[in-house]
């Protein structure tokens, strides 16, 4: 029986060495969880063209609807378990709101960006410096666009290194297209080449046939998007219609009325993620940030 210290020891300083281990693996799993989540809002907010706003605003708004939501619900049926559904849709609303805003944002810079490219080789054939060049695009270049070419000639002027600029550059962008020819022009500059002229101009023609073809593609898939959503608001804004209602109140107050909520709430999203799915078009992913 001497051994049963020894034992209790060896296992006892174990079983510390193992949760110490564990809370360190979890806490650095959290962490990178959290890095990872706010790398995706930001990514979110610079495709929506809020390069200024923090990664704090939209989990703000979000609560902020949701309240706004529920306050709103249950002051007009006076029933807890509708206003809560409806606070869930209400908080999915800054998301929805960055997410069409990113789409408008990738289709109205999908029709110029043919532009930009155009517009930066008649620069560089009539003799301008490949940074002059882009700087004429912060003042004549195409309205969507002139904001982060400016901001880049500022930076060009104060004296930041052409790398660092054209990085930075990138991030304001925040388009795949714009990636692709940022990366280009910093692999021309670094290794040196005369055919950057070239490069553009089939680029040029490669973005107008494809803004060419996803516009006709978008016209057709709209009305299945625009499906999805009339499918799933429609129940919903009948729930609300009932709930005002002093005798369905009640019934949706209840566990069968609960799970009928439940159950309905969870139909709802798993579909209208489905449809999304089926009439999503391809989109293009940032590959080179």
């Amino acid at each position: 029986m001497m051994w049963l210290p020894a034992a209790a020891a060896g296992l006892g300083l174990g079983t510390g060495l193992l949760l110490i281990f564990g809370s360190l693996t979890s806490e650095r799993a959290s962490s990178a969880r959290q890095r990872r989540a706010s790398r995706r809002i930001r990514t979110l907010l610079d495709q929506a063209g809020h390069q200024n706003l923090p990664v704090s605003a939209p989990v703000t708004a979000t609560a902020l609807s949701a309240l706004a939501g529920f306050a709103a619900v249950y002051t007009l049926t006076r029933t807890g378990p509708v206003a809560l559904c409806f606070a869930l849709f209400a908080s999915a609303l800054p998301w929805v709101v960055l997410r069409w805003q990113a789409s408008r944002r990738r289709e109205a810079l999908a029709e110029v960006w043919p532009d930009v490219v155009d517009h930066l080789r008649s620069a560089i054939r009539s003799g301008l410096s490949l940074p002059e060049g882009l700087m004429e695009l912060g003042r004549a270049g195409p309205e969507p666009l002139r904001e982060p070419f400016a901001d880049f000639s500022r930076d060009w002027r104060s004296g930041m290194a052409m790398g660092p600029a054209l990085a930075r550059l990138k991030d304001r962008l925040a388009d795949p297209v714009g990636d692709r020819i940022i990366m280009a022009l910093q692999i021309t500059r670094e290794l040196g080449g005369t055919d950057l002229g070239r490069l553009l101009g089939t680029l040029a023609d490669v973005l107008r046939e494809n803004a060419r073809t996803r516009s006709e593609l978008r016209a057709r898939q709209s009305w299945t998007v625009n499906g999805a959503r009339i499918a799933v608001a429609a129940p919903w804004f009948v729930v609300l219609l009932l709930a005002t209602r002093p005798e369905a109140a009640e019934a949706y107050r209840g566990p069968a009325g609960m799970a009928v909520l439940g159950a309905g709430l969870l139909v709802s999203v798993i579909c209208y993620r489905i449809m999304l799915r089926i009439g999503a078009l391809p989109r293009e992913e940032r590959v080179l940030v």
